[in-house]
């Protein structure tokens, strides 16, 4: 069916209730084709990619398995020898049954069909009568054989599951590191298109199922196949009409298996993205629980939740009957098939043709024969999931990272910087927007060829967000930017930053190429504090020494000092050592941003850029730590942005950009005596009057978002 996209706390119609959404779900499973391999939660009625759908066929998907578990294939060659001889050991017991029964307990043959090394290990005469005290020691010794191979069987399986569990783990660290470190590096537009949470649930979730393959396709399927085969052997050997009734245990176990595939399986999946649906809004309805309340929607809210919740149910149970279908299916078969063994096999018994230990024997394998059967169907079915992970898991591996076709660059030594910044005819537009792989089966083929389906034409390239920038910043001296929302300040911050490169110009440092200077060298030389200030679940003291890391205390609280915060961290309780929790949610947002600006006076940088870094203070505390600001600025190359005009009336030089162009450039006075556009928004702000968030072409009116107009010029 399809799911409402609106979100609950909007306000919309009244959302469907649960039942009703339960009886169209039902429907699309009666009528829908497509049911069991879509997503049942497609924004209006478009089938979302099933997540076990995998880019890469089997065979390379297995290729690359092994290619990057090579260095453990030794452990893992020793791994399934172990579990080999496990299983084997396995086959010996139910033979037991047939000597306990046949060459013990009774005379057909008796003890005498035991061979001589059994009748001499046992301490009973070769050719003598046997005695009832010779039979029970027989039984005493056949049951302590039987408890040691036991013993022995349960040792070499222990061994051999504790040698693929360790692999198995260190695969799963290695490539959550490999994950981790890979995804640190790609560019921010890609960091950026993952939602919140879905990079943590591919590192967690899909780098340790792709891990899990070596247990899920080699382990137990390894030691099913030679239970399987040993065990059919078994039953050969014993009747092979009996093991031909056995075989058609088969087209059940088929059966069984598509009911698993086609309807058991997809309701899980479908109620697996309810619940990921309902923790989403949940997570997203006490993150915004302020607004919650402050709107009354605290009940509307609170029935969204109860509504998916009873849905969640209702597929939960549906999944809950058809597996008990199945299990009634198999709690029929095997006492049916036990009830054929002891007819056909007492018919023989009758007729002299087998014994009764045969038949005891036969009946104990063909029950072991379900045990590997129902491992490999649960295989098949299982390791669909983790071979879809591990498709995930490469394709993750195979994005670019940043700058990857750009040369190392030459290293930079601190001290030899003068910090003059050139930016020389930059344009710059964000990347297209990546589009998704077509949809694979397992076998690698296209869907869209697949259906005859058009392919979507291509979006056109992104406009671009700045256009034909040219300036220089010297070295030690401070450049303002200002201009509206959008018009391309950050932008311009984040490639002097060098977070991507320009889509054509060239912007150096000291005359260097900032492309031929090796990136971790000249990111060493910043320090940045941004609008959003982002803090560490750690302590006060931990998130400021954060850009350095052997800081003493003394360090830490100097910076305190100088960004006015050493007050309000004496009065939070337990002071430097404080946890702040999650993105400082304990602190104001004052607070937090005179933290931020304490870890960048930390890290004594050569460049300094400021995104509205004193937007949140109050006036009497940005004066404070302008006074500091000012002091960190001697002797720096600085770059701000702000809104507020007191921040920026002291540059050195300011830049109004507009539209992703630079419209006007001088230092607060040569603006003003211009009587150009920033003149007009000084003699707003001194008249205390906040124009309209628009701008018309002649730049008479404040542009959009120009929240500079909000707060007065501290005198």
């Amino acid at each position: 069916m399809t799911r409402p996209t609106t979100n609950p706390l909007a306000p919309t119609k009244a959302p469907p209730s649960s039942r009703a959404r339960y009886a169209a779900y039902l429907h699309r499973r009666k009528t829908d084709p497509a049911w069991a391999t879509q997503s049942s939660d497609g924004a209006h009625g478009a089938p979302k990619r099933d997540r076990n759908a995998r880019e890469l066929g089997l065979g390379a998907l297995l290729r690359e398995l092994f290619a990057r578990t090579r260095e453990h294939r030794a452990w893992l060659i020793l791994s399934l020898c172990t579990l080999t001889l496990t299983a084997l050991l396995g086959l010996v017991l139910p033979a037991a049954t047939k000597v306990a029964i046949d060459y013990i307990a009774t005379d057909n043959p008796g003890p005498s069909g035991l061979p001589l090394w059994a009748k001499a290990w046992a301490n009973v005469e070769p050719d003598g009568a046997f005695a009832s005290a010779d039979r029970k020691r027989l039984l005493v010794l056949l049951g302590i054989g039987m408890v040691g191979v036991t013993a022995l069987a349960v040792t070499l399986g222990t061994i051999a599951r504790w040698q693929i569990t360790r692999v198995t783990k260190r695969v799963q660290a290695s490539w959550r590191e490999r994950a981790f470190t890979h995804a640190l590096r790609l560019p921010l537009h890609r960091i950026q298109h993952y939602k919140t949470g879905g990079m943590a649930s591919l590192l967690r979730e899909d780098a340790g199922l792709a891990g899990e393959l070596l247990f899920s396709l080699i382990f137990s399927p390894w030691r099913a196949i030679v239970q399987l085969f040993g065990t059919l052997a078994v039953l050969a050997w014993t009747d092979y009409r009996m093991l031909l009734g056995g075989l058609l245990l088969l087209p059940t176990v088929w059966i069984t298996h598509r009911a698993w595939i086609t309807r058991i399986r997809p309701v899980l999946r479908d109620a697996k993205q309810v619940r990921t649906t309902a923790d989403a809004f949940t997570t997203e309805a006490f993150a915004g629980v302020r607004v919650l309340r402050a709107f009354g929607r605290s009940k509307s809210a609170g029935a969204a939740f109860v509504r998916s919740q009873h849905y969640m149910a209702r597929l939960e149970v549906l999944s809950w009957w058809w597996s008990r279908m199945t299990d009634v299916a198999w709690a029929l078969l095997i006492p049916t098939a036990t009830a054929g063994v002891l007819v056909y096999g007492g018919s023989r018994v009758v007729d002299g043709s087998l014994t009764i230990g045969d038949v005891m024997m036969f009946s104990t394998y063909l029950l072991m024969l379900l045990g590997p059967l129902e491992t490999l169907v649960s295989t098949a079915s299982g390791v669909q999931t983790n071979l879809a992970a591990f498709d995930r898991f490469l394709a993750l591996l195979s994005e670019p990272t940043e700058f990857c076709d750009a040369p190392q660059g030459k290293a930079l030594e601190a001290r030899s910087v003068r910090g003059e910044i050139r930016v020389n005819n930059v344009s710059y537009r964000y990347p297209s927007p990546r589009s998704p792989k077509p949809q694979a089966a397992s076998g690698g083929t296209d869907a869209a060829k697949a259906t005859g389906a058009p392919s979507p034409p291509e979006a056109p390239p992104p406009a671009f967000v700045l256009s034909g920038v040219s300036f220089t910043i010297p070295a030690g001296s401070t450049l303002a930017l200002v201009g509206p929302s959008g018009s391309g300040k950050t932008t311009l911050c984040n490639l002097i930053a060098r977070f991507d490169d320009p889509t054509s110009g060239v912007i150096t440092l000291d005359g260097t190429d900032l492309r031929d200077i090796r990136v971790s060298d000249y990111r060493s030389l910043l320090g940045i504090v941004e609008q959003e200030v982002f803090l560490f679940d750690g302590s006060i003291s931990d998130n400021i020494a954060y850009a350095k890391r052997d800081a003493t205390r003394e360090e830490i609280i100097a910076a305190a000092r100088a960004a006015a915060a050493h007050e309000f961290i004496l009065q939070v309780e337990g002071g430097y050592d404080a946890v702040i929790g999650e993105r400082g949610v304990r602190l104001s947002g004052g607070q937090r941003q005179r933290l931020a600006i304490a870890r960048a006076l930390l890290a004594n940088p050569r460049i300094l850029i400021l995104d509205e870094a004193t937007s949140n203070l109050d006036s009497e505390s940005e004066q404070r730590i302008q006074a500091s600001l000012a002091a960190l600025r001697s002797g720096r190359t600085c770059i701000t942005i702000a809104h507020r005009l007191s921040t920026i009336r002291s540059a050195d030089r300011i830049l109004v950009l507009d539209k992703g162009t630079i419209a006007e450039q001088g230092t607060h006075a040569q603006l003003l005596a211009a009587g150009g556009l920033y003149a007009k928004l000084v003699g707003l702000q001194q008249d205390g009057k906040i124009p309209e968030l628009t701008l018309d072409e002649n730049g008479k009116s404040a542009t959009p978002g120009l929240a500079m107009l909000a707060a007065p010029v501290d005198e």
